[in-house]
């Protein structure tokens, strides 16, 4: 669905932010289809169908990307919180389209803002939070529909466990002994950008792939759902919409995490994870993988365990 923007109120000094909450109904289809191609068996009712497990329980105010979490990654040297000024651009459209004859100072004057900031807006100019909401929607990173959302959720994994976001915005994925230059290449392709790579000839640098188009923005969104930006170690939870994601979606995260971050034995089929990261992150990341497989996971001060049975269950080789 298109960012609709913000919907001008009768004072046109207040805005009414567009109803993100729609967020909910399309995470409640998911997650209700889920439940009903889980089973399969004809003779099995409603009733009888087991509930599925839920970490944590949805709460529409962390689905993230929404427009406003993208445009607070932006600085801005006068507005505090960059939310704030595309709240005053689009009020300052909607003045105008109800005033068209109105020049910036009387907009700038009914609105309580500077005629200089005001003329720019008039004149077709954009402030960036603006223009990256708008792709961002464009793209469809913005109020997701199902596929997308998971889409997401599941770049937002190959991020945090084999990749980083740079100081401009732009997302990268190594590529690993699990995951190959053909997986980053269609997790990108999922969220609707192809890639590029870089260090492919390098012998003491991994292989790397970024977007080719709207990079920056697709890095926001990122940041936005919970990717560090910048240095990694600092992070001290999974990202909220993990967890509110549903189950399918959860584990898809679970396997490509594990996928990039297990070291793999040559003489046996468990697993670890070596995490330089706070404990409390460890905590999370432990009752995440244990919540998605049946076999044991165990957790030691810097690192996590994963049973031969549940690795096996997560597709590891």
């Amino acid at each position: 669905m298109p960012f609709r923007g913000i919907l001008p109120s009768a004072d046109p000094s207040r805005v009414v932010p567009p109803p993100y909450d729609l967020r909910f109904v399309r995470w409640y289809g998911c997650i209700n289809s889920e439940r009903r191609h889980k089973h399969t068996d004809p003779n099995l009712s409603s009733e009888n169908e087991p509930v599925r497990r839920i970490s944590q329980p949805v709460n529409i105010h962390h689905m993230e990307p929404t427009a406003r979490s993208i445009a607070r990654t932006y600085s801005d040297r006068v507005y505090p919180d960059p939310w704030e000024k595309v709240e005053d651009y689009q009020r300052v459209q909607a003045y105008a389209a109800e005033h068209p004859n109105s020049g910036r100072t009387a907009v700038g004057n009914a609105l309580e803002l500077p005629p200089s900031r005001v003329r720019g807006w008039l004149n077709g100019g954009q402030p960036d939070p603006v223009r990256g909401i708008q792709t961002a929607s464009a793209n469809g990173w913005i109020e997701p529909d199902c596929d997308m959302a998971g889409a997401l959720v599941e770049l937002l994994a190959h991020v945090l466990a084999g990749g980083s976001i740079n100081e401009t915005f732009v997302p990268a994925i190594s590529t690993g002994r699990r995951v190959d230059h053909a997986t980053i290449e269609a997790a990108f392709a999922a969220v609707g950008v192809e890639t590029y790579q870089r260090h492919a000839d390098s012998d003491g640098r991994a292989t790397e792939l970024y977007p080719t188009t709207d990079a920056s923005v697709l890095g926001r969104c990122l940041v936005a759902m919970g990717a560090p930006h910048g240095v990694k170690t600092g992070l001290d939870a999974v990202p909220a919409v993990v967890w509110e994601s549903p189950e399918s979606i959860r584990r898809q995260f679970v396997e490509t995490y594990v996928a990039h971050r297990g070291v793999h034995f040559e003489t046996k089929a468990t697993t670890r994870i070596q995490e330089e990261r706070p404990a409390s992150y460890l905590k999370d990341l432990h009752d995440l993988i244990g919540g998605c497989v049946e076999g044991n996971v165990s957790r030691g001060d810097r690192a996590l365990t994963i049973s031969a049975d549940a690795a096996r269950e997560l597709g590891l080789s």
